[in-house]
């Protein structure tokens, strides 16, 4: 195996322990911080240690170059805020990626070389139909491509070979030719690679569409792993949802069966057997795969919903089927059709057994729909929307079938509009009706729609780069290449203090003996015996981050209970994971203490043995009851909430003001901070009421509003190479017109551009 073979190390997991003395802090709640330079755009993102994030790109003009070619690749260090290039070899266009056991990351797939413009690299395979090679951009045909890292950190030699993508196909590639594949880790640590493209298009479909198995050589309908288990075999699921089914939607179960989401469609898949269970399609016809993106995340598994997991479906678009178009370009101007706000939710395997399972309406995103948002869960349980626009789709193009001129195309190439850049938190935990909440936070004028990202970051923070619905780097039109990252500082980073743990365990197993954790009295203030019931020890991984989706993102909560010391501090006695591989798939986490709401910084470790195959499984040890300590207090600066109140917000922080405030200056400074609390609570609102979004009129943009505009916009220019044409055949394959769905010459549906009723 060619981890062997690179002698590629473990993760140097289990970090230093963190001083005692709970840190301070002072980020804005709810704001946005200039996150630097990313030097390639974030299409791809990854967090691979406590100090570093890797991000990928498609092979463009990328100003920044590494050996002589535009850069593809670079390492973001997150104390410094800056990016180094990193060299990588494929074109990493739309891959797919996942975790592995031991720490290390893969990309799978992507698309053949492209030069200049999306041209098809100068070094075509026999009969042009795709490149091989292009000495322009110096990237080679991704198509098969499994490449891997190992994350370093500064410890390290980061020129080490050991430090960078391993990206060589004649050594380690896959059996099909991949792009938009969905990829899923099993229990034991494989990952599960399903369909894709074989060569590129807006939807993975001809019009009328006659072939759904393989689209005349241009769809992949298999399934693969990685480690391989055997040949890849075809997959009936990804014919039905033919043309809708790039980067499926993929939730390992309890079970070990896989929930796969596309089109409309749904199903729950034995990876082992290839048997299917169909369940009942979604909803209102509400597509969230690529391209109408929705959001979607596993919630949080806890105790107290017996881990049983239910994953949620935001957003997307209801276009009716025919409007989806082709390979080539949607049929409608989607940029004017607006995206669903709808939320639904569905627990593919009930705590009951029941099977009587179904999609469940839960509330609408707030504001107004959105494509290409993107869920990151907290670690405090809530799960924050990010990114997105409110009209169309994710995707680019030169033209639709109502606008066949690029110079009367109203985005340039994008295909959706109405930026979304005000955030939005959604919280399982209460009552239906009224889970969504936008309060107290910014709107950034950053527009993050086709090709943006998102990662929690080890404090608690959220890395945010990306957006590039261009064909090649475009700087100057409505919605450019982008750059530029973002930190958003969520709710909780109000408390002045955060917590600390010690003893924070190197490993985490399925089941076996129980650790223990010391919380400082530092930590928190106010009473030991409400501190320790408030907290939680959780552990999640962010995932492997791209168009709006977060492949291998969960959170963990281990069961606990506590002990209070007498000096104000109190020990946890923390369970294991669950003796379930396939509830926490085993690789790289980070562990989280959260006290009423205030997370911990993360710290990095590892789940299972850091090894492919059946984990080892015990059974789970006993807890101590819970000890109770009256007159037990902490030290810091933050106060508790009540049991049941919930994830922490500005409002609780307020509160916790007040309270110190109390007992540092008496009642009247009481009186006093309540004032001055109310008075910033009615700006907060306000300014909330007043940031709600960007300007809609109907369903389309009010262009005098796009405060992220270059100054020198044009969409008017020469249009560009289009951005889907390429050989179906792929590797080798010679070049037939009457085969190739998205070549320019070729008819779709008819030879009228006449405007369609839908």
């Amino acid at each position: 195996m060619v981890l062997q073979h690179r002698q590629l190390s473990l993760l140097a997991l289990g970090l230093a322990a963190a001083a005692p003395a709970a840190f301070a802090q002072t980020h804005k709640p709810g704001s946005f911080e200039d996150g630097g330079n990313t030097l390639v755009s974030g299409m791809m993102l990854f967090l691979g240690n406590a100090e570093k994030l890797y991000i990928l790109d498609k092979s463009e003009a990328n100003p920044t170059q590494i050996d002589g070619h535009p850069a593809m690749g670079s390492v973001y260090d997150i104390a410094s805020r800056t990016a180094t290039p990193m060299l990588v070899q494929s074109n990493t266009f739309c891959a797919s990626g996942m975790h592995l056991p031991n720490g290390s990351y893969i990309t799978l797939g992507g698309n053949g070389a492209i030069g200049p413009g999306g041209n098809i690299g100068n070094v075509p395979y026999p009969g042009g139909g795709s490149g091989e090679y292009d000495t322009v951009f110096g990237d080679y045909d991704g198509t098969l491509a499994i490449r891997v890292l190992n994350p370093c950190t500064d410890a390290d030699n980061m020129d080490d070979p050991s430090c960078q993508w391993f990206d060589n196909s004649t050594v380690l590639h896959m059996q099909k030719q991949r792009w938009y594949s969905a990829a899923e880790a099993l229990g034991d640590g494989s990952v599960a690679i399903i369909g894709g493209f074989v060569n590129g298009g807006y939807i993975n479909r001809n019009y009328p569409n006659v072939d759904p198995a393989s689209e005349g050589g241009a769809a992949e309908s298999t399934y693969e792993f990685y480690p391989s288990k055997g040949d890849a075999q075809v997959m009936q699921f990804m014919i039905d949802t033919s043309g809708l089914n790039a980067y499926a939607l993929t939730y390992l179960m309890p079970s070990g069966q896989m929930l796969v989401q596309a089109n409309v469609s749904t199903m729950l898949w034995e990876p082992l057997t290839n048997v299917e269970h169909r369940l009942p399609d979604m909803p209102d016809g509400i597509v969230r795969v690529y391209p109408a993106s929705g959001a979607n995340a596993m919630l949080p598994l806890t105790p107290a919903n017996n881990y049983t997991p239910t994953v949620l479906f935001c957003g997307g678009s209801d276009m009716p089927d025919e409007a989806w178009g082709n390979y080539s370009w949607p049929f409608i101007n989607t940029w004017d059709y607006p995206a669903s706000s709808k939320c639904h939710s569905i627990t593919p395997e009930p705590a009951d057994g029941s099977t009587d399972i179904d999609y469940v309406a839960d509330d609408d995103i707030p504001l107004s729909g959105r494509s290409m948002g993107q869920f990151i869960i907290l670690p405090d349980g809530t799960m924050l929307l990010l990114n997105g626009g409110a009209n169309g789709t994710a995707g680019y193009s030169t033209q639709t079938l109502q606008t066949p001129s690029y110079s009367d195309m109203a985005y340039g190439m994008s295909l959706c509009s109405g930026p979304q850049g005000q955030p939005a938190l959604y919280d399982p935990r209460k009552p239906l009706g009224s889970r969504w909440s936008t309060t107290g936070f910014d709107t950034s004028s950053i527009a993050r729609l086709y090709h943006s990202s998102a990662m929690l970051l080890p404090d608690g923070s959220v890395f945010i780069a990306g957006s590039n619905p261009n064909v090649d780097v475009n700087t100057s039109t409505v919605f450019p290449t982008t750059y530029q990252a973002e930190i958003f500082y969520p709710s909780y980073f109000a408390a002045t203090t955060r917590p600390v743990a010690t003893g924070i365990p190197s490993t985490i197993s399925y089941g076996g003996p129980s650790f223990d954790l010391t919380i400082s009295a530092s930590s928190y203030s106010g009473s030991a015996n409400d501190a320790a019931a408030n907290t939680t020890v959780v552990i999640q991984r962010g995932g492997f981050t791209t168009h709006g989706m977060n492949m291998g993102q969960r959170l963990l909560q281990l069961n606990n209970t506590f002990t209070v010391n007498r000096d104000g501090s109190y020990t946890l006695h923390v369970s294991q994971a669950p003796p379930n591989a396939n509830l926490f798939q085993p690789g790289p986490a980070m562990l989280f203490v959260v006290v009423d709401g205030i997370p911990s910084n993360g710290t990095f470790l590892t789940v299972g043995n850091g090894q492919f195959g059946t984990q080892p499984i015990a059974a789970v040890a006993d807890l101590p009851a819970s000890v109770l300590l009256d007159g037990a207090a902490g030290t810091g600066s933050n106060t508790v909430n009540t049991p049941n109140s919930g994830a922490s917000t500005s409002h609780t922080v307020l509160i916790a003001a007040i309270v110190a405030a109390v007992a540092a200056v008496g009642i009247i400074g009481a009186i006093f901070g309540i004032i001055l609390a109310k008075r910033r609570r009615a700006a907060a609102q306000a300014a909330s009421s007043s940031a709600a979004g960007y300007p809609l009129v109907h369903g389309q943009d009010d262009p005098s509003m796009m405060s992220w505009n270059a100054s020198n916009v044009s969409v008017n220019t020469p249009p560009p190479f289009s951005p889907y044409h390429d050989g179906p055949g792929g590797r080798g394959a010679q070049s037939e017109v009457e085969f190739d769905p998205y070549y320019q010459n070729v008819p779709r549906m008819s030879t009228s551009n006449a405007q369609r009723p839908f």
